[in-house]
């Protein structure tokens, strides 16, 4: 029996390649929140229906794909796959649980900038979230950091690059960033939009419509551009007039949701703004690169995910809502459920509270919800 990695994983789901899971949680918690892949075949049977034995499921679980056990932390999976093996069956278990699922970062390099950086997306494939780290000349910036923060520090370090900026583009409210935490470790400047942070109890750089930030000897401009909607303060940034990182605005296959601060008739009007008249005024030929993705086919072949402006305009739904009290309705009413404690992690982005690492761990369990499609 051996153990699969979250790293593994997800290079099955970047690839495609095919993978049987039986997934022993609890039916809920499998219905609101799973591993997903385009090739992924699922079973989902509770851990305490087993505490007898495998047979009745051997039947189910097939011999001729590769087979992963899944619990919420590891122990319930690794007993069961115990069972397995014993029955002759040959499978992996998942290292960690569903909780390693959810924390871990692949680092995909999305291009190149016009003189010799790069830009790189952080995909968080278990919970959906995307953060951002734009390389110059042994400096970097990061974008909408999340809290595993050493994935990044060991990142910077790998390059042989300076943590010199760290953004966030909102006061997040489906996940604790990183931001701060690794400004104060690195001594970069943290940059967070000021309407967002009226309750903040800690110093930050304002970031404001028409700041410019050179990263390294190049001329790399972060851009930002206000554009309120799913928070007051939402801001978007164009990376070396080729990236446009829009935050929680606008996702691929979606649209920014206006409810996390319980604002959602007030900011709807800031949205569509931002979405149909803002980023009319910007390039098609623009990458968007969003914080977030809500379904693994908005993943590219490599596991980046962006598309162009243009594209978007064409394409997503969320952009040719051509009635506003139509548009008014989509993200106003019939919402998906707000995200797993997300009063409690918008306290902690506000240095408000402080829970200790597995508290942080549980306020984040489940799936990305921060979109309206």
């Amino acid at each position: 029996m051996k153990a699969m990695t979250s790293k593994e994983v997800t290079k099955k789901v970047f690839n495609k390649a095919p993978l049987f899971i039986l997934d022993v949680r609890n039916e809920s918690d499998f219905n609101d929140w799973k591993i997903e892949g385009e090739n992924f075949e699922y079973f989902n049977i509770p851990y305490f229906d087993l505490l007898d034995g495998v047979e009745e499921i051997l039947d189910k679980v097939p011999t001729d794909k590769e087979v992963l056990v899944v619990c919420a932390k590891e122990g319930s999976s690794v007993m069961v796959a115990e069972m397995l093996e014993e029955a002759g069956r040959e499978v992996s278990y998942l290292q960690g649980g569903m909780k390693a699922w959810s924390e871990h970062l692949e680092p995909v390099k999305v291009g190149d900038l016009k003189d010799g950086g790069a830009m790189y997306q952080f995909v968080r494939i278990g919970k959906g979230c995307l953060s951002y780290a734009v390389v110059s000349n042994g400096e970097a910036a990061l974008i909408d950091a999340t809290r595993m923060t050493d994935v990044y520090l060991d990142f910077a370090k790998e390059l042989g690059v300076e943590i010199k900026h760290v953004f966030d583009t909102h006061l997040h409210a489906d996940h604790i960033s990183g931001g701060r935490k690794i400004a104060e470790a690195t001594g970069a400047t943290y940059w967070l939009p000021p309407k967002d942070a009226d309750e903040v109890t800690f110093n930050y750089q304002p970031l404001e419509d028409g700041n410019l930030v050179k990263i390294g000897e190049t001329n790399i401009d972060i851009n930002a551009l206000y554009t309120p909607g799913h928070t007051i303060g939402s801001t978007s940034f164009v990376v070396d007039e080729k990236y446009l990182l829009s935050g929680d605005i606008l996702f691929i296959d979606s649209i920014g949701r206006p409810d996390l601060a319980g604002k959602a008739e007030d900011w709807v009007t800031d949205l569509r703004n931002s979405l149909y008249t803002r980023y009319k005024q910007l390039s098609d030929e623009l990458v968007v690169l969003p914080a977030h993705f809500m379904i693994i086919e908005e993943l590219n072949e490599d596991g980046s995910v962006s598309e162009k402006l243009g594209t978007l305009f064409a394409k997503n739904h969320g952009l040719n809502i051509e009635d506003e009290a139509e548009f008014r309705r989509l993200v106003t009413e019939n919402l998906p459920p707000q995200p797993n404690a997300y009063q409690e992690i918008r306290e902690t982005n506000m240095g408000k509270i402080n829970p200790d690492d597995e508290k942080q761990r549980e306020m984040e369990i489940g799936p990305n919800r921060c979109a309206v499609r």
